[in-house]
């Protein structure tokens, strides 16, 4: 449901756009922003859904390790693994409907990076909100903690500010953001290879796509694979800081 739910929507918003060819600046600005929608809306759903159950698992573990049946780190790795066929049934669900309602190419490959990107990027959400719970007694104050970093992986994601108009000293917070990152995979995989010329907003000058990519945001396609081992380098950090969290910390109340 959480999967099937914002991939209809989501292209009907941008069906106007969707339909005539991408030749305008603005064009680019709405497929980007029904993939950021799409990242936000569901990741956060996804982290905010799982932190219930995973406070009450914890405590029913906590007889469990008390009575000898397993230690805490398989325990949590087994949470974890559990995630992973679960996550990807989403996203190639949502991938499925919302890539070809859409209109992106039709591509097998450039399919295939974005369900890739929509994949690793529901699980970095997905064992966040797990790594909240770890760290905080209920699901409740694991909501408060989240929220404040939901608000400034907003705000540095690049899409209301691009990366080429974020100060200077605050540009590494942008790199340390992995919405940013999910957007720049997102992005690149569909547009980074693309020489159609695109006219920008003042509507007189044109540009080819991949350089309007690499002048407004920045994204330039030879860093795809590094945007993806940072999206899954995310997904491995949340995952063992939620594992070890499980294990050094107990809200146990006797």
């Amino acid at each position: 449901i959480i999967a099937i739910e914002p991939s209809i929507p989501l292209p009907q918003i941008f069906w106007v756009s969707f339909c005539y060819p991408r030749g305008t600046q603005q064009d680019i600005f709405n497929a980007m922003g029904s993939m950021y929608a799409a990242v936000l809306f569901i990741g956060i759903t996804n982290a905010t859904a799982v932190q219930p159950v995973v406070s009450v698992e914890r405590f029913v573990s906590y007889r469990e390790r008390a009575a000898g049946m397993y230690s805490a780190l398989p325990f949590a790795f087994a949470q974890v693994a559990i995630e992973f066929p679960y996550v990807f049934i989403q996203s190639l669900i949502y991938s499925g409907i919302f890539y070809f309602m859409a209109s992106f190419e039709w591509n097998i490959w450039k399919f295939i990076w974005y369900l890739c990107f929509m994949y690793l990027t529901l699980l970095y959400f997905t064992f966040f909100g797990m790594m909240t719970i770890a760290v905080t007694p209920n699901h409740n104050a694991a909501a408060i903690i989240g929220a404040p970093f939901y608000m400034m992986w907003n705000l540095f994601s690049g899409f209301m500010i691009p990366r080429m108009r974020i100060p200077v000293w605050w540009r590494w917070y942008y790199w340390a953001n992995p919405i940013a990152w999910s957007l720049y995979g997102l992005l690149t995989s569909q547009y980074g290879d693309v020489d159609e010329p695109v006219k920008l907003s003042d509507g007189v000058r044109s540009v080819p796509l991949r350089q309007l990519l690499k002048d407004q945001f920045g994204y330039k396609l030879e860093f795809l694979n590094i945007a993806a081992i940072v999206v899954a380098g995310f997904c491995v950090i949340f995952a063992v800081t939620f594992a070890f969290a499980i294990k050094s910390f107990n809200f146990q109340r006797r």
